[in-house]
């Protein structure tokens, strides 16, 4: 390389790069594919018309690019085998899952290669792309595996006839990969339907060409994409509207000392599902497969090793988001309790907490129903604990509705009780400025629910971020809760209220009444005896306590397994008001692990227009 070449930073010819040149080649692929994860998401087709493949994709890449931004490893192979276990583990969705396996298989292949020449690439792309077919259990044609093996089969054509400028050769093998990108809706009918090209290919050639980019500029292709701002203009590709035959996206990653894929493979055969995509290597495997209950899956692997990273998306809730015109998404945590219906019908998205019994993990709402969490309470002799979501839960939902709405309103948990609301605000400040808003509810369960209720009727509506959260912190401090416990032994236990409560109700045979204060803190406020007409003497000691605004607002009651007498609150608390019979709904195991069996909760939320 010349002095000025060198001044400038520029890629000599038959170059041979180590892992820091490799490094900055990969962070330059990465910047551009998290540009460009809005168009991506808007052409999501196929598999699941589900609109994520972008922020999957960016997800993916993105825990790859932070593993690797401060690494300062010499070896090319070594940092490439270093990126492909960080995308095992980062890997989110059926393409994340697919580029990690070509990523590991890589990093596999070339070991502790020092440098990178043709021949070594070559013969590392053509390992990959092969690890990454086999890792689809129904590879399809028309799709990122035909685009990889494309680009791998161009390396291999130059390699064999002896090319040695590594620059022209990334530049010919992407143009490889570019066309058989077109190709892509030729080969599936559904892409060729929506007039669209399959998305997750399109991510792997907006990684390739962010590498030719600092091939072919140097430096400069570090600097060439701004940060990603979020609102990338595009149009959504036109779908017939067909639903995907399972609900949920599920992931999770299997570790053990030996892991046989084709034992794991056929025992994934025993469930029904589709969409499977088993990437990684003989001791940390990650599985991606589309089904409708996701515990099924984590108990089936936890029979081959230990289970962990298991998340699980709602493709029926994704595939709402992509279709609505609401300028503004509202999200909640599953501290929330609030009619299934609304998570059906309104711009309303679920982020679950997550739970434990011992070494057995949950996902409250998703992998453990109500009724299945109170089962669970009875037959383990270990105590459930429950803990935040971690940051990144919030921030992959967040980054995909960002790609298909103006704006997002997280309705948090109360931050008194719980880092839950923290977790989302970390999430919010790493992703588009300015675009997601929060609210401390300063409340949980049906409190917390009506108010993100409120938040989705208004975004439906059309009303924007910063109108929904004025009209939410007026009503915030006029959202009662109380509740009555029948079991104070794990309400006790969390720290909710104080230990000298426990033996006291107990011998007196006492319900404690409690209700969450402005401080977002729960209170004990009453007892009530526990006689056969507690949720009638319940009844009127709430409607005492309700301003007449929340008397003639909106009433939610919620339980833990016991729908009686939450029938029989609903029915006294009718005949206090007026009206219609207030809804009830069965509360999740993030509220039920404190509350304990046979609590009942009553929540009230004025109208919103009998606000100032």
């Amino acid at each position: 390389m010349n002095s000025a070449s060198a001044e400038l930073g520029l890629i000599p010819r038959r170059w041979r790069p180590s892992g820091v040149a490799l490094k900055r080649g990969l962070l330059a692929g990465i910047r551009r594919v998290l540009a460009r994860r809005d168009a991506i998401n808007r052409i999501n087709v196929f598999p699941v018309a589900d609109g994520d493949t972008g922020s999957n994709l960016a997800f993916t890449l993105s825990a790859v690019e932070q593993a690797l931004r401060p690494l300062r490893l010499g070896s090319a192979g070594s940092l490439l085998r270093r990126a492909g276990d960080e995308a095992i583990d980062g890997a989110r969705g059926n393409s994340g899952a697919i580029l990690a396996q070509f990523l590991q298989g890589l990093g596999e292949y070339l070991a502790d290669q020092p440098r990178l020449g043709l021949a070594e690439l070559a013969a590392a792309a053509d390992y990959g792309a092969r690890q990454a077919r086999a890792a689809v259990a129904e590879p399809r044609e028309g799709t990122m595996l035909s685009v990889i093996a494309a680009f791998a089969a161009s390396l291999q054509h130059d390699a064999a006839r002896g090319a040695d400028d590594l620059r022209d050769c990334w530049m010919r093998a992407v143009t490889a990969a570019r066309e058989a990108l077109q190709r892509t809706p030729e080969q599936l009918a559904v892409l060729r339907k929506a007039g669209v090209v399959d998305a997750g290919a399109l991510g792997f050639v907006e990684l390739l060409e962010g590498i030719n980019d600092y091939l072919q500029r140097g430096r400069a292709g570090l600097a060439a994409l701004d940060d990603y701002r979020g609102g990338e203009a595009g149009v959504m590709a036109e779908t017939d509207g067909a639903d995907s035959p399972h609900r949920w996206c599920t992931e999770c990653v299997l570790g053990a000392d030996a892991i046989e894929r084709d034992a794991v493979r056929a025992a994934l055969q025993t469930l029904d599902h589709s969409s499977l995509v088993l990437a990684g290597t003989r001791t940390r495997l990650r599985v991606h497969v589309h089904l409708d209950e996701p515990q099924r899956l984590y108990d089936l692997l936890a029979k081959f090793g230990n289970v962990g990273s298991c998340k699980a998306d709602d493709m029926r809730s994704q595939q709402r988001a992509t279709q609505a015109r609401t300028r503004v998404a509202v999200v909640v945590d599953s501290a929330a309790d609030l009619p299934d219906a609304a998570l059906e019908h309104l711009p309303l998205h679920l982020v679950p907490v997550r739970l434990n019994f011992g070494a057995q993990d949950y996902l409250d709402k998703v992998s453990l129903s109500p009724a299945e969490f109170f089962e669970e309470l009875r037959r383990n002799p270990l105590p459930p604990r429950t803990s935040q979501p971690p940051p990144g839960d919030f921030r992959r939902l967040f980054e995909f509705l960002l790609s298909h709405h103006e704006e997002v309103v997280y309705v948090g948990l109360s931050r008194a009780v719980s880092g839950t609301l923290q977790a989302g605000e970390s999430a919010a400040a790493r992703c588009a400025g300015g675009r997601i808003h929060i609210v401390d509810s300063r409340n949980a369960s049906c409190g917390q629910g009506l108010l993100a209720l409120q938040a989705a009727e208004l975004a439906q509506q059309g009303l924007d971020a910063r109108t929904i959260t004025a009209r939410l912190a007026a009503l915030v401090p006029q959202t009662a809760l109380f509740a009555y416990v029948r079991d104070m032994s794990h309400i006790v236990r969390g720290g909710r209220l104080p230990a000298w409560t426990l033996p006291l109700t107990r011998r007196l045979g006492l319900a404690p009444i409690a209700a969450v204060g402005r401080d977002g803190r729960l209170h004990l406020r009453s007892v009530l005896r526990l006689r056969p007409e507690l949720p009638q003497r319940f009844a009127r000691w709430v409607a005492r306590r309700l301003t007449p605004a929340q008397r003639r607002g909106r009433l939610l009651i919620g339980h833990c397994d016991n729908p009686t007498e939450a029938a029989a609150l609903a029915a006294a608390l009718q005949a206090e008001f007026g009206g219609s019979l207030p809804e009830i709904v069965a509360m999740g195991a993030a509220i039920s692990a404190h509350a304990g069996p046979g609590a009942v909760l009553v929540s009230a939320m004025p109208a919103c227009d009998a606000v100032p």
